[in-house]
């Protein structure tokens, strides 16, 4: 397995300043680019390319938290973080006003997908927009979570190795948030539609 952190010269760390992973990168990218190195011999614009390609796939990686934390957690193990099959016990109050919530959103587009009078369709409006507000509540609040643990992770720099369990927990946490705030900003845009 690539060692991104290496690849990109960042300690292996649960959180990164992301200005500075991105100028790193930037530089880094920059010496290898195609446009650079175009008046090269072959071999030498292929291992540009595939530099270029791995810095690429690093930076995806380790700019993305939850990506970062499951990079760093297999290079650690040599396995990859469990596969959480229940909802944390501190976010199931949330899954579920989610779960209310999305379901409510999915009613409501199945009849306004049935409805073909503008005049009928002005009268859902109201609707639309009351469970459009729960939604972005929905969401604000998943991004409070999210910016919760990731403050976490910054003092948590220090002592991660000592403390895997932990590691995997935040990194499946940041899973499940993300998952839910895509499903928001799904039903979000199919009611502004």
């Amino acid at each position: 397995m690539t060692d991104f952190f290496a690849l990109l010269d960042e300690p292996r760390r649960p959180w990164l300043d992301e200005e500075a992973l991105k100028s790193k990168f930037l530089a880094l990218s920059a010496q290898v680019h195609p446009d650079r190195v175009h008046g090269l011999a072959p071999n030498e614009q292929q291992a540009a390319h595939e530099r270029f390609t791995d810095l690429n796939a690093a930076y995806n990686c380790l700019r993305e938290p939850k990506e970062r934390l499951r990079h760093l957690f297999e290079l650690h193990t040599g396995r990859k973080p469990a596969q959480v099959q229940q909802v944390p016990q501190a976010l199931a109050d949330l899954f579920f006003r989610i779960g209310q919530v999305c379901r409510e959103a999915d009613e409501f587009l199945k009849r306004k997908a049935a409805v073909s009078s503008p005049l009928l369709l002005a009268g859902l409006f109201e609707e639309g927009q009351t469970i459009s507000d729960r939604l972005a509540t929905l969401r604000g609040e998943l991004a409070g979570k999210q910016d919760e643990l990731l403050a976490a992770l910054k003092g948590f720099n220090a002592e991660w190795a000592q403390d895997l369990a932990r590691l995997e927990a935040i990194q499946q946490t940041l899973s499940y948030l993300q998952r839910w705030q895509a499903q928001l900003q799904e039903r979000f845009v199919q009611l502004a539609l």
